[in-house]
């Protein structure tokens, strides 16, 4: 049987913070199975490797024994959280809701066990608060309260709308603990205040508070933003095993080790093997990645189709070798004499921007029929060439 000292450091494996980590330990030490709560608004049909970190951490617990309740929040995802945002989310129907949840739980089962998986929608309780209940709710904080919120804080700054229907989100996310009894919950960094918002709740009810467990946000591949799919830097549990594999190969070997971390089911031991292996020089770092690479692909998709994306990814990539199937795009003068090259990019949709086209070409990250590019300013005439971008990405373009 495992020790408390040994479950606590699965639970706290690359998390940003627990708090309180005594509250935690003295949980663990009740030898019942935790209630652990994590909350999702289902606000958008597909998920990311990034929303995968914490139910990754709820797979632990559900290894360990404990209680795992994934909380549909479809009546807080009609109010939208204003986490983050610098302007009032708009609604979202019911419809669109519910479709929403229902792909959220089928990719989110992905990772954890359906079998040990309490599924829960919050409207069951929130939708029967009505005006009194919802009124009563919200006399229980005050707007200085709410506008210690960063986000709140800065578009109050700045003048930007705050609609007060924004105010009630952090509450009506702490009453699902008080209704759930939840022991922890879990969450991103950026969603610091409403899980202790849970707690005040918890505690204004006479309950034992919630133990917050905040995990950090996955860098996405420019290996500088959060991955989000705004970003372009994400990659999604339902990529193709292909994409995927060239993907987590394209990250830098540092990012490498915080996505073992937060992502790879391999005990910090083997990781640290890993480490003293590539410290050493008897381990090859790009070795690592391609495991990687592998597990994250076998876990979505399945072994062979890991193993099928790898000699892909050798035969298409470590050999230099330019794919047979790359897209044909054209890209139009319209009248002019040539297009910038970055422009050019951006185009043929290679890059998102024509900043990430300049800032790839500095990195010698561009070429044309083979050839690097290290012009930003190069003017690309009428023709046809295959331009790539990185390791992955191809595009056969016909300037016209």
């Amino acid at each position: 049987m495992i020790s408390i000292d040994e479950a606590l450091a699965e639970i706290t494996r690359g998390a940003e913070t627990v708090i309180p980590v005594e509250e935690l330990k003295a949980k663990l030490a009740l030898g019942r199975p935790l209630r652990i709560k994590l909350g999702m608004d289902p606000t958008a049909p597909d998920i990311h490797l990034g929303h995968t970190v914490i139910l990754n951490k709820l797979r632990t617990f559900q290894e360990l024994g404990h209680e795992v309740i994934l909380l549909i929040g479809d009546f807080t995802a009609a109010v939208g959280d204003p986490t983050g945002k610098n302007a009032t989310r708009p609604p979202l129907s019911r419809e669109k809701i519910l479709e929403n949840a229902k792909t959220y739980s089928e990719q989110a089962f992905k990772v954890l066990d359906p079998n040990k998986t309490k599924i829960v929608y919050n409207s069951e309780w929130l939708g029967k608060l009505g005006a009194d209940g919802m009124i009563k709710l919200a006399a229980r904080q005050t707007v200085a309260r709410m506008l210690e919120r960063d986000d709140f804080k800065k578009r109050y700054a700045e003048g930007k709308s705050i609609a007060i229907h924004e105010f009630i989100y952090p509450l009506l996310q702490a009453y699902d603990s008080v209704a759930l009894k939840a022991d922890i919950e879990l969450g991103g960094t950026d969603q610091r205040f409403n899980l202790l918002m849970g707690r005040e709740l918890q505690k204004e009810e006479g309950m034992e508070q919630q133990v917050v467990i905040l995990m950090p946000l996955l860098v996405g591949l420019d290996g500088v933003k959060k991955m989000s799919k705004s970003a372009g830097n994400y990659i999604g549990v339902h990529d193709a095993p292909n994409d995927m594999f060239g993907k987590i190969m394209s990250i830098s070997d540092d990012l490498m080790w915080n996505y073992y971390e937060l992502l790879s089911s391999k005990s910090l031991a083997k990781i640290q093997e890993f480490k003293d292996g590539i410290a050493n020089g008897s381990v090859n770092p790009r070795d690592v990645k391609v495991e990687l690479a592998k597990e994250i692909i076998a876990r979505y998709h399945s072994e062979a189709d890991a193993e099928a994306a790898y000699q892909d990814f050798v035969t298409r990539f470590s050999k230099n070798a330019i794919p047979d199937d790359i897209p044909e795009v054209t890209v139009s003068l319209d009248g002019n004499a040539s297009i910038m090259v970055g422009n050019l990019l951006k185009n043929a949709n290679l890059v998102a921007t024509t900043s990430d086209a300049i800032r790839m070409i500095k990195q010698g990250a561009v070429k044309v029929d083979g050839n690097v590019v290290s012009d930003t300013k190069l003017a690309v005439n009428a023709g046809t060439a295959v331009w790539q971008v990185g390791k992955r990405k191809f595009a056969k373009i016909t300037v016209a």
